[in-house]
């Protein structure tokens, strides 16, 4: 079984992580994977996805993950680990923006049936409906009313969807106020990332107990033995990808579909055409190649002052009577 592989790697458990707030000193050394080690164990995980995905494709099975936590959690970063490699006609990610103002008046779970995958696709939410038990519910998005609705209706309708033979998984990843800190600092002075931090994470980073005690009431009732939460301890974004990737493999029934042989026949050869001219067509300017010229200019440049440096140090040691002009020891 191909699931024996995806045991077989086994990713590094996350270290202890000290309370928010102890002194630096204090804190207890955390063993990590090196870099080598983690991208080693994460191709040979995402050769394993190749061969869900080719299972889910030639079995008709439909499958959908979810993605669930903390901001900077490091979700977005997982799935797009897990995706890398897989075929974007198969696996899609799903990451809705708010609802429109039809959407609102709609069924609440309506315009998350609308993206479940069909027989042969695999599909991930980042982020899903259970945005009406975190953020809508802790920052007054929704009302109580639609709040408890929710919490009646969702555990129905997970039953349903894994009645209906839909592969579900639901993670949730967790990670400390003190990384979660250090994680937006980071965002916030990083002009490529900054948009990841948005005007609602700056209001929610003040409400952390507020979501600890949602996200626990959304355990009691929607962590179910049919469609189970499981948590990813992801302080260590290395470790909780490969621990994320890991798991799934390990739940998923899969097994290796053997790809028919495949060779490439001779390729034929032209006949009757001929290519038209390059210069009727809107050419896109050679960007790559004026770089190397500025490159090659810069190094010419470098390497020409070092050996003027080198010339006048030369001579000044000759002058000052050190070396003789052979470049010998006086």
């Amino acid at each position: 079984m191909a699931n024996d592989k995806a045991k077989s790697a086994s990713p590094t458990r996350r270290g202890a992580v000290s309370h928010p707030g102890a002194a630096e000193e204090n804190k207890p050394k955390v063993h990590r994977l090196s870099r080598i080690e983690y991208e080693e164990e994460l191709v040979k995980l995402q050769n394993e996805l190749v061969q869900m995905q080719e299972w889910v494709k030639a079995t008709g099975q439909r499958l959908v993950v979810i993605f669930e936590g903390r901001d900077a959690a490091g979700k977005g970063s997982t799935i797009k680990r897990v995706t890398e490699f897989l075929n974007p006609r198969v696996a899609r990610i799903v990451a809705l923006p708010v609802p429109t103002e039809r959407q609102r008046t709609q069924w609440y779970f309506q315009r998350y049936i609308e993206q479940l995958p069909a027989a042969g696709e695999i599909v991930l939410f980042d982020r899903s409906w259970y945005n009406r038990a975190g953020v809508e519910r802790v920052m007054g998005f929704c009302t109580p009313d639609e709040y408890r609705r929710f919490m009646h209706q969702c555990p129905v309708f997970e039953r349903m969807l894994v009645e209906d033979g839909f592969i579900l998984r639901k993670y949730w990843f967790s990670v400390s106020d003190e990384e979660q800190e250090r994680r937006f600092q980071s965002r916030v002075n990083d002009p490529l990332r900054r948009w990841k931090f948005s005007p609602t994470d700056l209001l929610t980073r003040d409400r952390w107990v507020d979501f600890s005690r949602a996200k626990d009431e959304m355990f009691v009732h929607t962590d179910l033995p049919e469609a189970p939460w499981y948590v990813i301890e992801a302080d260590i974004k290395r470790h909780a990808r490969l621990n994320m990737i890991a798991h799934l493999l390990s739940t998923v029934p899969y097994e290796h579909v053997q790809a028919p042989p495949m060779q490439l026949p001779p390729r034929p050869t032209s006949q009757d055409y001929e290519r038209p001219p390059r210069e009727l067509f809107h050419q896109v300017p050679d960007y790559a190649g004026s770089l190397l010229e500025k490159l090659d200019a810069t190094k010419a440049q470098t390497k020409a002052e070092k050996a003027a440096k080198k010339v006048d140090k030369d001579a000044k040691a000759i002058k000052d009577g050190k070396t003789t002009r052979d470049g010998k020891s006086a």
